[in-house]
């Protein structure tokens, strides 16, 4: 066989290779057409769904999960997965399975609330949520969940705030009830009434600045954004925080110093940035030792969206556990009880530094060590300084911090 011969041959034979290799490839895709997928046996759920369904559905606050009859997730909003209802196409909480498939047996709408774990967490916290199913249609059953669990938070808060309140007034008006009762039997003995009353004093001194901080606290916890903001001068607040406490500092021989940057403007309601920055100082003062000092220093500070004024508060006291520094914060809360009743504290003053803070577009923070005294910083936007004709309107300027007022 010649050379010739042989090439012929061999591209015969690749060309019929080539042809049967073919036949089948169109033999095998013919095949593939004509075999039901997955999603061929399913309508398309814009089909399966009633006309304006899916619109509503999507406009809706709460999670909802429709389901076809055989528990195959239809439809499911992002929050339902947000949520984790619905994981690999099914519904995920077995309780909720089950009420759907009796609401598809009887028609009836059903509605329950639950405890689910919270996705991603280890630590046993639960979301409190509301589900409600109702048939849709003769086929499909819809899931509405709701997320109750912000409303219970703030609903447990609500509550504690009454407990507490109605505990925080009971005491001083127990006391001055006992108190005036033990006057009207000593009424013969002068020194005993003297005694009685200089107690219902105190003990009406504290119900007065109870009653007063919660006033206070109730008019500045929305944490909404001042509309009618002005220019506070930094050093007048600090001069007005000391004139606060300088008796208390007097009588433990406290020494206050004030510090820091001076002529410096922050935005806000003047009372209520002076109510804050005298609480910080008084806490600093009550809680410190006799023969220490505390220190008021304010600086400007830059900041993405502004710059800022901090103004710190430092003192020498007892300190602050690490346990309780997240919560020294929140209404009511103490470090130390005893020592909140003999200086005459309610528990307010850090919650209404905290909201005057938020409603200021400010923080608080703290930083503290155990028997080496803590640091309340809060931090402020800054405020250009007012213009030469409004300060010659305004009031005369405080004195400069750390001087004594002129009598």
């Amino acid at each position: 066989m010649d050379v010739n011969a042989a090439v012929a041959a061999a591209a015969a034979i690749a060309g019929a290779c080539t042809g049967a290799v073919a036949t089948l490839a169109f033999r095998w895709s013919e095949r593939d057409q004509a075999r039901p997928t997955r999603s061929s046996m399913r309508p398309d759920i814009n089909a399966v769904l009633p006309p304006g369904v899916d619109t509503v559905l999507s406009v809706l606050r709460s999670s909802a999960v429709v389901l076809d009859e055989g528990d195959a997730v239809v439809k499911a909003s992002s929050a339902a997965y947000a949520l984790g209802l619905v994981r690999g196409g099914k519904l995920a909480v077995e309780p909720m399975l089950h009420m759907a498939r009796d609401t598809r047996r009887d028609g009836e709408i059903r509605q329950v609330e639950l405890d689910l774990p919270r996705r991603g967490t280890g630590r046993g916290e639960a979301l409190a949520v509301s589900a409600r199913v109702a048939p849709l249609g003769s086929r499909l059953v819809l899931l509405l969940v709701e997320d109750l669990t912000e409303a219970r938070r703030i609903e447990a808060v609500r509550r504690d705030f009454v407990a507490n309140v109605s505990h925080e007034l009971k005491t001083p008006v127990g006391a001055i009830s006992l108190l005036s009762e033990a006057v009207m039997d000593a009424a013969d003995d002068p020194e005993a009434v003297s005694r009685f009353a200089g107690r219902m004093q105190i003990e009406a001194t504290r119900l007065i600045n109870l009653v007063q901080e919660l006033i206070d606290l109730s008019r500045v916890q929305n944490d909404e954004l001042l509309e009618d903001a002005e220019p506070v001068r930094v050093d007048m607040l600090v001069a007005e925080a000391m004139d606060r406490c300088r008796h208390t500092a007097s009588a433990k021989q406290i020494t206050m110093a004030a510090g820091g940057t001076s002529d410096l403007f922050v935005w806000g309601h003047r009372g209520q940035l002076a109510a804050a920055l005298g609480n910080l100082v008084e806490n600093a003062v009550n809680y410190s030792p006799a023969r220490t000092r505390v220190g008021i220093a304010a600086r400007k500070v830059a900041a993405p969206g502004g710059d800022m004024i901090e103004i710190a508060v430092t003192d020498q006291g007892i300190g602050i556990p690490e346990k309780d520094r997240e919560r020294i914060f929140e209404r009511f809360y103490r470090v130390d009880p005893a020592r909140s009743r003999a200086t005459g504290g309610t528990g307010l003053g850090l919650a209404i530094v905290k909201h005057v803070a938020a409603s200021h577009g400010g923080e608080v923070s703290v930083w503290s060590s155990e028997g080496q005294g803590s640091t309340f910083t809060l931090r402020l936007p800054e405020a250009a300084a007012p213009s030469s004709n409004h300060a010659a309107s305004a009031a005369p300027a405080a004195p400069a911090p750390g001087h004594p007022t002129p009598a």
